[in-house]
């Protein structure tokens, strides 16, 4: 799994565990919902920590609680 997988996989799961839509992350992160769903398009390529920054706010929590999960923990190998 890559990285900006891992990451998609990660708001997914908070998310879900808040009963919470994608839109309803961008609007308390102060993120375009545009935006928040490009993130979690696959076929996009790279991720921004700042939007990352501001959807951990939105959830109010830090990124060492949000790059804790189990899913970081094995990830493919970005460098080709």
């Amino acid at each position: 799994m890559s990285v900006k997988d891992a990451v998609a996989e990660r708001f997914h799961q908070l998310c879900r565990d808040r009963h919470m839509k994608i839109n309803e992350l961008a609007n308390v992160s102060g993120v375009t919902p545009s935006t928040a769903y490009s993130m979690m398009d696959a076929t996009r390529r790279d991720v921004s920590i700042v939007t990352i920054k501001k959807f951990c706010d939105g959830l109010d929590i830090t990124l060492g609680e949000f790059f804790s999960a189990a899913v970081f923990e094995q990830l493919d190998q970005e460098i080709q």
